[in-house]
Formats: structure tokens, C-alpha cells, sequence
């Protein structure tokens, strides 16, 4: 998830001005009916060392009126609190009704830093997860408001922020040895906080990530983030709503959505020698990886998304080619019909799932329930919006289950689908692959592919991972498929023969 974030965005210094005094006026005038309203709220940032936390902490306060806000500092050498169950310091520090408490780092420290130092052990981190949740959730359902911010900087970024706070004596006892091991280690690290991240995102306490690199467009997202939330909770007690119904955090504002397909390079490509070269080599090594598959019983669960006429069926073709017809289903996805309408919309797709050995292909998957049933106003703003996290659980349970499960998102360009688009058209053999609803769904590409960035990144995990695929180039698009699958597929064979092994 976090590395597919772009992490390129900036601001210009008048938008950021204009922004900020904007929303800092915002700002101030919310805290005070929060605190009318007698509605505690705890504002989290979490991040990479040398993000700017602090920072960026600074920025967001000067808005606000000092009396109604307090800043807590966790501190790891706190032997009290060592001395005590780690919850015990931030259950302390909880704000009463009508006041702000900002934390800079907080409970998850315990399954980021501490998991890292090997200060907690690896068995007992799912326990420290639930009592995080737990924690969260008894605050939310009392009425406090939890708003969470991750800053995430590059590993470069880092390092070159590490070494100017070294090279001045007044900041330079501020880079730690520890803090350099996570910098040496960082895709170590980066994974510790994307499961941090996927374990607790929660709708009643959701997690903002915040672009980071460059510190006014982070400091202009940050104060926008907590004010837009900060007016939604204020609307939807005015409004009377049970607490009970209350668990959606706010939409961010638009033009803060992280953006993933930005930062996809489309001008990939291969010749056409290389295209056959690599494609032959990588359809003879899934032949016997999926052979493989069968002897160790392993199941896979391969999904395919993207723009209309973005190359799906032609990845999947390529992928099937040389596989044994017995051992594999591709299950082309539509609207659902009758009898799928009166299920559960993951009902269709468990019905699918492959068994042990098996490969399950679907063209068009499960998430559509948050892009095209969101967008067309198939299903209500409160059930796309649990979608997530049921699509998370299930395939977490699909991973569990011991399968291998991959999800394609093939992106192509505006004007890389017209031409797609057009030349269909005017060809008779391939007319019947367009239809009105693609141009339909065409006219509503920006709504479409901010559904699908919302959608990589709060849905691609360690275990169910989303790969965006370059798609410009077919030959390109196709082989980064199959090369995807072959190295899931050869990790996979290799863990289950060494545990096997071991018995």
C-alpha cells in the first residue's frame, strides 16, 4: 500500500497561503463548537522518523486556541509507564469532552518501533492489535472523535533529512542509531507499518496518509483532513443520529485523495523480440508451477481490474495459455442477476474460490462494489464504504487458507482507451467489444479513477497484494502479469517445500 503511494505532490507557496488561512479560520471557529458541543477529540500522527511530525504538530495548533488543546509526547523512556500496560499512558491522556489532545507518536509505536526493536515479541502482536482496536473503539463509542494521521516520506527523503539534522549541533542528538537502522532497513520497516496500517484502518478511527516530501502541501492536507472531519462530526450530532449509527469518518476533501495512477510511468514498453523472448520463457516456467500447485495443493486467486479496453482479456489469455484446462476457471464477472442480487455480494465470488492445487481467474472481481456500484449509486454510501473491510477479511481469509491471491489493475491513458475505443469500432471482428456503457462510463473517468485510488490504497496488503500494470504498451502489460505471477508462484512453492521440510 504505502509504496505505491505518489509521493511527488507539492504546493505552490500562494495556494498554500490562501489554503491555510482559509482553512485555519475554519479551524479555529470548529474547535470552538466542539468544545459547545462537548466532543472530545484525539488528533494521531504517526509516520517515518524525520516525516515532520513535529512539524507539521506546529502548523496544525497555530489555528487553534491554546486553552482547548494539550500535546502529549510519548516518551520511550518513560519507566512509569514501562511499569504499567502500555495503553495505561494514553488512557491517562484522553481529552475530556470539549478538548483537543494531539499526539505526537502514541499506542502504535508498540507495533511499529518496539515490533522492529524486537521489544514485543512476534507472538504476542495480533494481541497488542486487538487491544489497540478495542481501546479505539470504547473511546469512539463514548463519543470521542479519533482522527489518524501517518506521514510518509522515501527512504531517500529520509536519509537526506537524517544527515542535515546531523550536520548541525543543535538537532544532531536527534538522529539515533535506531533511527539509522530503520533507514538501512526500510522495506522492513515499510512492511511492519503497512500491516500496522491494514490491522487497525477502521471506519469509526480511519488512518489519513499523509504526502509528506513536501511540507506545505502536507501541512495544507493535514489542516484540511482534520477540519473536514472535525465538520462532519459536528453535522451528524446536529442531525440527531444515534451513536450507535455514527462509525463513517468523513471523505476527505477531493482534491487531498492520494494519488496512486498518478504516479504510474504509461511510457513502459518492450519491443516485439523482447515480448516473445521473455513471453515464451514465463508461460514454460507456470507450466510446471502449476504442477507444482496441484502436488502441494495450493490455491490461487488471481483478480483482474482496469479501464474498459485496458488489456485485461489479453493478459489472461497470455496467462492460460499453457496452463492444464483441468486445473484452472477464469469466471468473467457482470452485473449481478437475480438470484445473486438476494445474497450477500461476496457470495457470488465464495462461490468460486478455487479448491487446494487450483487456480481461480476472475475477469472483473469483488470490487466492483466499490468502484462502478459506488459511482452508479448501486448500493448506499454506508455499504461501499464497509466494503473494504470486508474485502480485506476475506481475502485475509483466503491467505490464511494457505492461497496465493493477486490483484491486476490494468491502467491505460484517456487518450490510449479513445484509441482502443475507435479502432473497435471500426473493426467488424471486434465490434461487439464496445458498447454505449463504455462511453458512458468514459464520461465519468474522474470520479473513476479517484474510486480506484481510494480503492489500491486502503485494499492492497501484504497478503493480498494490488499490482498496477503499465497497460500503454500491450506487450509490456502482458509480460509484467505473467512475470508477477511466476515470482508469487515460485515464493509461494518454496515456503510451502521448506515448511513441509520441517515436518
Amino acid at each position: 500500500m504505502l509504496e505505491k503511494i505518489d509521493l511527488s505532490k507539492k504546493v505552490d507557496k500562494e495556494t498554500y497561503k490562501q489554503v491555510v488561512e482559509t482553512e485555519g479560520e475554519r479551524l479555529g471557529k470548529l474547535q470552538r463548537e466542539c468544545k459547545a458541543a462537548g466532543i472530545p477529540v484525539m488528533i494521531v500522527f504517526e509516520g517515518f522518523d524525520a516525516a515532520g511530525k513535529g512539524v507539521q504538530i506546529n502548523r496544525l495548533i497555530q489555528a487553534m486556541d491554546p486553552r482547548g488543546f494539550s500535546v502529549y509526547a510519548t516518551n520511550s523512556s518513560n519507566e512509569e509507564a514501562k511499569l504499567r500496560p502500555f495503553l495505561w499512558q494514553f488512557w491517562t491522556h484522553t481529552p475530556a469532552k470539549g478538548r483537543i489532545q494531539i499526539f505526537d507518536c502514541s499506542w502504535y509505536k508498540s507495533v511499529t518501533e518496539d515490533r522492529f526493536d524486537g521489544a514485543i515479541k512476534e507472538k504476542d502482536v495480533p494481541g497488542a492489535y486487538q487491544d489497540i482496536l478495542s481501546f479505539e473503539k470504547q473511546l469512539t463509542d463514548d463519543g470521542t472523535v479519533i482522527i489518524k494521521l501517518f506521514l510518509h516520506i522515501s527512504k531517500s527523503e529520509q536519509k537526506k533529512r537524517f544527515k542535515k539534522l546531523e550536520d548541525a549541533k543543535e538537532t544532531a542528538w536527534r538522529v539515533s542509531k535506531q533511527d539509522w537502522k530503520r533507514n538501512k532497513e526500510y522495506k522492513q520497516y515499510l512492511k511492519i507499518c503497512e500491516e500496522m496500517l491494514e490491522n487497525t484502518e477502521t471506519e469509526y478511527a480511519p488512518w489519513t496518509i499523509i504526502e509528506a516530501t513536501d511540507k506545505d502541501y502536507a501541512a495544507m492536507k493535514i489542516m484540511t483532513t482534520v477540519a473536514e472531519r472535525l465538520a462532519y462530526e459536528l453535522a451528524r450530532r446536529q442531525e440527531g443520529v444515534q451513536e450507535k449509527q455514527q462509525t463513517s469518518a468523513a471523505k476527505p476533501a477531493e482534491r487531498f485523495q492520494n494519488g496512486v495512477l498518478s504516479g504510474v510511468d504509461l511510457t513502459k514498453s518492450l519491443t516485439r523480440e523482447e515480448y516473445k523472448k521473455e513471453l515464451s520463457a514465463l508461460q514454460k516456467k507456470l507450466e510446471t508451477l502449476h504442477s507444482e500447485l496441484y502436488r502441494l495443493r495450493i490455491p490461487v486467486v488471481l483478480g483482474f481490474e482496469g479501464w474498459d479496453a485496458g488489456g485485461k482479456g489479453g493478459a489472461i489469455k497470455r496467462l492460460t495459455s499453457r496452463l492444464d484446462p483441468r486445473g484452472y476457471q477464469v469466471n468473467p464477472t457482470s452485473a449481478a442477476n437475480d438470484v445473486e442480487k438476494v445474497h450477500h455480494y461476496l457470495w457470488r465470488f465464495w462461490n468460486n474460490m478455487p479448491k487446494g492445487g487450483h487456480i481461480a481467474i476472475f475477469d472483473r472481481t469483488w470490487y466492483g462494489r466499490v468502484m462502478v456500484e459506488r459511482i452508479e449509486g448501486f448500493c448506499t454510501e454506508a455499504e461501499w464504504k464497509r466494503a473494504y473491510q470486508e474485502i480485506n477479511e476475506m481475502e485475509s481469509h483466503m491467505a490464511n487458507f494457505g492461497a496465493v491471491v493477486i490483484k491486476f489493475w490494468l491502467h491505460i491513458d484517456k487518450d490510449e482507451q479513445e484509441r482502443r475505443f475507435k479502432e473497435r469500432m471500426e473493426n467488424p471482428a471486434k465490434q461487439w467489444k464496445i458498447t454505449d456503457e463504455d462511453w458512458r462510463n468514459r464520461e465519468k473517468w474522474d470520479l473513476y479513477e479517484a474510486a480506484v485510488d481510494e480503492m489500491l490504497v486502503r485494499t492492497s496488503t501484504t497478503y493480498a497484494p494490488w499490482v498496477v500494470v503499465e497497460g500503454n504498451d500491450k506487450l509490456y502489460a502482458r509480460v509484467k502479469v505473467l512475470r508477477t505471477v511466476v515470482d508469487a508462484l515460485e515464493k509461494k512453492i518454496a515456503e510451502v517445500s521448506a515448511r513441509d521440510k520441517d515436518k
